[in-house]
């Protein structure tokens, strides 16, 4: 199927623009900091929490919203869905920021930051470490998602069918760009089946990798919906009211899915006990909530043909598959007696600052760039 794409236009330094420049610059002085005195001079993390909000938000939310592009690949090309094609550039375009800023994350998370090449040196891979697998996978989608989106860098630079030649190669990234976020958003599931015991039973699950990648995907679409919306009402453009409401048709059988497992899981391993108390207890209906609140705006076909309600269900959505996230690698995380973690606000600001810099990627590329479908075809 052709889509014309075309640049949004208007001017760049607009008001929102100048404030998510500004977080940044801050962010990139809390960064100074870092690197000049250590990863301990900004952040609250330890031996026992060696995560924080920048692994869970940064890396495992953020790769799981720019799971955008994974998710309209698989139901463009491994379905068919032609239809939905307008949609899948911008979306790549989310991976490509969700991915990159990812990776920068994991560079300002590793303490010996020097020593991160090492992954791509057979010598010294562990070949038994699922972390290998997570870090050679998402460092190689980084370059697939880059490759994907050259043709709106081909069509911005040379003219409309300056990617012509280059679409004939398109189906080897794209099938390379489905299998790499299935493996490693699976495996980072399977990184916390590692934790064990340490990982309340609430969400401690030989099932973890599928819901790894499920709601990888349930996050794709709703960024999908959500992002959409906005960009109309920014920059003035059509709803994709038509397209986005059959899309959102797709979500509520994968929730059900999602769903129906997690509480059968919970029922047959007894874990709900543990829903009764404490913090975990009280996230874990918090996250349920969102999941039922969000399946019950999207669920009836009549709620999906407004294109507010979309963007709304979107939202809740990836709130549900966030918190979901947080209590599984943070919340529901206790290593022991004398451990505790809490942000500090530095970790905070460099948060902040990585969604700035999504932001003003976001403006920079859809103004200059081809990247969202001409109005003909939105």
């Amino acid at each position: 199927m052709s889509v014309k794409h075309e640049p949004v236009g208007g001017p760049l330094f607009t008001r929102m623009f100048a404030i998510a420049l500004a977080f940044a610059g801050i962010g990139a002085f809390v960064l100074a900091k870092r690197f000049m005195f250590g990863i301990g001079a900004v952040s609250h993390m330890s031996d026992g929490y060696p995560w924080g909000i920048w692994i869970t938000y940064d890396v495992l939310i953020g790769t799981a919203i720019g799971c955008g592009g994974y998710a309209m690949a698989l139901l463009v090309y491994v379905f068919n869905k032609g239809q939905y094609h307008p949609l899948v550039r911008s979306a790549v375009m989310t991976s490509m920021f969700g991915y990159g800023l990812a990776g920068v994350s994991v560079f300002v998370d590793i303490g010996r930051y020097w020593n991160m090449l090492n992954i791509f040196n057979p010598g010294l891979m562990n070949f038994n470490s699922v972390m290998l697998e997570v870090a050679l996978c998402i460092a190689t989608y980084c370059g697939i998602l880059v490759l994907e989106f050259m043709p709106a860098f081909l069509e911005g630079f040379g003219g409309p069918n300056a990617s012509k030649g280059y679409n004939k190669i398109m189906f080897i990234l794209v099938a390379v760009g489905v299998l790499l976020p299935t493996m490693h958003q699976s495996s980072l599931g399977s990184m916390m089946i590692i934790s064990g015991y340490k990982l309340s039973p609430l969400w401690q699950s030989g099932l973890l990798p599928y819901y790894n990648v499920i709601t990888a995907i349930l996050m794709g679409y709703a960024i999908v919906l959500f992002e959409s919306y906005l960009s109309a009402v920014s920059f003035g453009r059509p709803f994709e009211t038509h397209l986005l409401s059959k899309l959102a048709g797709v979500i509520p059988g994968l929730m059900i899915a999602y769903l129906v497992v997690r509480w059968a899981d919970l029922l047959l391993s007894g874990a709900l006990a543990s829903a009764f108390s404490g913090m975990a207890g009280l996230m874990f209906w918090v996250e349920n909530l969102l999941f039922v609140t969000a399946l019950a705006m999207i669920a009836p076909a009549a709620r999906r043909t407004s294109a507010k309600n979309l963007c709304q269900s979107g939202f809740v959505l990836l709130l549900a598959c966030g918190v979901l996230k947080f209590n599984m690698y943070i919340i529901g995380f206790q290593p022991g007696k004398g451990w505790t973690y809490f942000p500090s606000v530095q970790e905070i600001l460099v948060t902040l600052a990585i969604i700035a810099i999504e932001f003003l990627a976001y403006l920079i590329f859809v103004k200059k760039l081809p990247v969202l479908p001409a109005p003909e075809h939105a």
